[in-house]
């Protein structure tokens, strides 16, 4: 089969296209054949600096995709060969991720696709839907799960609306039943976040945000989904309303944070990191049973028209796509692996 690997840390030049032999999976797994690779901030971060090799010799890097089963392991019930899966973590704590043919990966990391979901939509779920999820369940009085109707009443804000879990936010709070307010930079980004059903769009780059923020929710914000916090801090402490979460996912803008205390504690906010990759196996399970069925509601479209514009490469130029996803190529980035 045909692989993307490294051996080393660095540059996107680091990434080989190769020949390797399909492996077999092991009990409690199951082997994926690959059509749609995605690409993920973490993947070239990953990559660059190293933190994904452990003491593996080889790599193939990409933690999301999809494709169909093409072989179970033993004590592997709920999954079939020739189901339809989306990958989630694939990479994680394994050297095995998507850039390849075909994968193996713990069962619990394939998650059957509902008919009619398009490979496209599949391989753009993974680390931006589950991080998304994963946001919008730790509210101390929310929702532990995400159904139609389960965040209704309350305002979420979203930073960075025009991002992939921007995107994927967006999508499932208004799915949930909330009333979403997304920031973007410019007017090309708003267009995006009120295709993916944003009811408010402000740009943060001109005027008072904290004061805009407040004209269309006097109240107060309930729930805040945060890519910078480095930099909104202050802002999400004058906007958070009683018993607010701000959830943070990444270091954008910085690796530290100032917060006024007075509007912090007198407001009972929380703040909460967010990070797939220690959250746990119960968090991610639940991610995947609500994702299936907010895709079974068809509330995750991709595209130009639902907010998140595709940008393809083939296998052969993985490492066009890595250096696309490091210069902020807006929308999400996808390898096609394979016509299935």
């Amino acid at each position: 089969m045909k692989a993307i690997v490294y051996s080393a840390p660095g540059a996107s030049n680091v990434l080989s296209l190769v020949d390797r032999e399909a492996a077999d999976p092991g009990p409690g797994e199951v082997r994926v054949r690959i059509a749609v690779s995605g690409v993920n901030p973490t993947d070239w971060k990953a990559r660059a600096n190293g933190s994904q090799r452990g003491n593996f010799a080889e790599v193939v890097p990409n933690q999301d995709g999809a494709g169909v089963v093409d072989a179970v392991g033993e004590e592997v019930s709920g999954l079939s060969v020739g189901d339809r899966v989306w990958v989630h973590l694939a990479q994680h704590q394994r050297p095995t991720g998507t850039a390849q043919e075909y994968t193996v990966v713990p069962a619990s990391r394939a998650v059957r696709l509902p008919d009619g979901i398009g490979f496209e939509v599949a391989a753009s779920l993974g680390v931006p839907a589950v991080t998304a999820h994963r946001a919008l369940t730790v509210h101390e009085h929310g929702p532990a799960r995400l159904v139609p109707g389960a965040l209704s009443g309350r305002t979420v804000l979203v930073a960075g609306g025009a991002g992939a879990v921007g995107h994927a936010a967006i999508q499932l709070a208004r799915w949930a039943g909330a009333t979403v307010i997304a920031t973007v930079s410019s007017d090309a980004k708003a267009t995006l976040a009120r295709a993916a059903g944003a009811h408010h769009v402000l740009d943060y780059t001109t005027g008072d945000l904290a004061a805009k923020i407040r004209d269309v929710a006097p109240e107060g914000i309930d729930q805040i989904v945060e890519v910078s916090l480095a930099v909104n801090a202050a802002v999400d402490a004058q906007v958070a309303a009683n018993h607010a979460v701000i959830a943070f996912y990444a270091d954008d803008g910085g690796e530290e944070f100032a917060m006024p205390i007075r509007p912090t504690f007198a407001k009972n906010v929380r703040v909460q990191g967010v990070l797939l990759y220690t959250v746990g196996e119960a968090a991610h399970a639940a991610a995947a049973e609500d994702i299936t069925r907010a895709l079974e509601d068809g509330a995750l479209p991709v595209g130009d028209d639902a907010g998140l514009p595709l940008t393809w490469f083939s296998l052969d130029e993985t490492a066009a796509a890595h250096d696309a996803v490091e210069d902020a190529t807006v929308g999400k980035v996808l390898i096609r692996v394979a016509d299935l």
